[in-house]
């Protein structure tokens, strides 16, 4: 096991294992509260509208109860958690980050590292949820301006409602992001066995049975995703680097770009939008003074843009790039991983990452170097 939780612990769940669990402060109201103002006001018929939002701290302009008073602006206040946003200005909606992903993959480690960096965080909201919760966000003004939701197999029948609410979402123009965790099944197995948990869609089955049912239930979600970040290989640690990379500015890029090194031999990053090969150029390992070191070092770095085709390879990739970049941009995606790669992964597809990496910051794009074969041989 890498080291990412696969669960909440159960320090921080509520009694009730369906009850949404949020990370942070501030509860929002629900409709027990609408129920409570309900009660007192038979109990108390001699007391008007007016004092009865008073004694509540002037919050019935905020969450309403059956038959309760008009708002100042002449809207009706709605029942229970339903939220009146007639009157608020479109700068109050929050900013939304859906994190989902493969149970296990590290979904609870990521949503830590948002909440770490400010967000609020609420963990297994079911998806019918999500538009309540960013109405209440849009009415705290502005003391809740960045939620993170994580949404998972674990609502079972609740996670049919998330295509509907991201439908809703997109007519009320909320800015929304969707992170998506994936890790390969030899790692998930690992980390349930490590635990000894069963997975939440084992069933009578095995572990594989689970993950294999949770990834057709993902699969159009994954397609929808902005960023899709692979753990397979990952720890708690880079994990959380990577989740900082990605949220910690305090202004958002157009775009932000991981340039990635890999070695074949070692795979092909799942987390890769584009992945270029490196291996028609000679390499340093057969030269016998390069062989220890790596694509960092400036005699390698310097054999490998001396062979015929490299820089002309960079100047055209980069001319690439840029095309890809408008594109990118004019469809709303914010985030790239661009894969280089060579046998190894030490020193051609490293030494290309660090030129193509700096020549995406000379034009102005946020980039992230990541050279995940670096040292493993």
């Amino acid at each position: 096991m890498t080291g990412h939780e696969q669960e909440e612990p159960a320090a921080r769940r509520t009694p009730d294992a369906g009850e949404p669990h949020a990370a942070t402060g501030g509860e929002p109201r629900t409709a027990g509260t609408g129920a409570a103002h309900r009660k007192a006001r038979e109990d108390h018929p001699e007391r008007t509208a007016a004092a009865g939002a008073a004694d509540a701290g002037d919050t019935a302009d905020t969450v309403g109860t059956a038959g309760g008073p008009a708002r100042e602006d002449g809207a009706e206040v709605n029942t229970g958690t339903i939220i009146e946003t007639t009157g608020v200005p479109e700068t109050a909606i929050p900013e939304l980050v859906i994190i989902s992903g493969m149970s296990g993959a590290g979904r609870s480690t990521a949503a830590k590292c948002l909440e770490d960096l400010g967000w609020f965080v609420v963990d297994n909201l079911p998806p019918a949820l999500i538009p309540t919760m960013v109405e209440l966000g849009a009415r705290s003004q502005g003391n809740v301006a960045r939620i993170a939701v994580v949404v998972d197999v674990r609502g079972r029948r609740f996670f049919d409602n998330l295509r509907e609410s991201l439908a809703d979402l997109a007519t009320k123009h909320v800015t929304r992001r969707i992170v998506f965790l994936e890790s390969s099944d030899d790692a998930l197995v690992r980390r349930f066995e490590s635990v000894r948990r069963p997975h939440p869609l084992q069933g009578d089955g095995r572990i594989v049975d689970g993950i294999a049912a949770e990834r057709e239930l993902l699969r159009e979600l994954r397609g929808d995703a902005d960023l899709v970040i692979d753990t397979s290989s990952l720890n708690v640690h880079e994990l959380r680097a990577k989740m900082d990379a990605q949220f910690a500015g305090e202004e958002e890029p157009e775009l932000r770009a991981t340039v990635m090194s890999f070695g074949f031999k070692y795979g092909l990053p799942v987390d890769a939008d584009l992945v270029v090969d490196m291996r028609f150029l000679p390499n340093p390992h057969w030269v016998p003074e390069l062989r220890q070191y790596t694509g960092l070092n400036e005699e390698v770095a310097a054999y490998v843009f001396n062979q015929p085709g490299a820089k002309e390879f960079l100047d055209r990739y980069a001319e690439l790039l840029r095309l890809v970049q408008t594109g990118y941009r004019r469809e709303g995606k914010r985030y790239v991983t661009i894969a280089v790669g060579c046998t190894g992964g030490k020193h051609r597809s490293v030494a290309m990452s660090e030129k193509l990496a700096a020549r995406l910051v000379s034009e102005g794009v946020e980039t992230v170097v990541v050279h995940r074969d670096m040292g493993r041989e």
